[in-house]
């Protein structure tokens, strides 16, 4: 993954310039997607635009890191499609998702078995 970085500058109460590094990160997820999914849940009334971009924005890097970990293993079983399977060692490979919700795994197999294939990514 790439990441652009550019600097802002601006002033300080002085009148000094300041400069930080600020990260620039275009997203790929429609950010209405977002928000429509973040707003099913009741208690969600109102979604402030930063909290709405953080959220897309990690949503595309958990994305991210989940398709690399799957890839990884399908490249290590000699496979060059992903598939459920592949995810689910990802994911139970991985610490911090070890205790990811297996019945969401149970529920995309579902819906792929309404199409041709049950992968993932072709």
């Amino acid at each position: 993954m790439s990441r652009v970085f550019h600097t802002m500058a601006g002033e300080d109460q002085e009148g000094n310039s300041t400069a930080s590094a600020r990260e620039i990160h275009q997203l790929q997820i429609p950010i209405s997607r977002v928000k429509k999914i973040m707003k099913l849940d009741q208690d969600i009334n109102k979604v402030n635009s930063e909290a709405l971009h953080l959220i897309a924005i990690s949503t595309e890097l958990f994305l991210e890191f989940l398709a690399e970990k799957s890839a990884q293993v399908a490249l290590e079983k000699k496979r060059k499609t992903i598939k459920l399977e592949h995810l689910r060692v990802a994911v139970k490979r991985h610490r911090p998702t070890q205790r990811f919700p297996s019945d969401a795994f149970t529920a995309v197999r579902s819906i792929s078995e309404g199409s041709k294939s049950s992968s993932i990514i072709d």
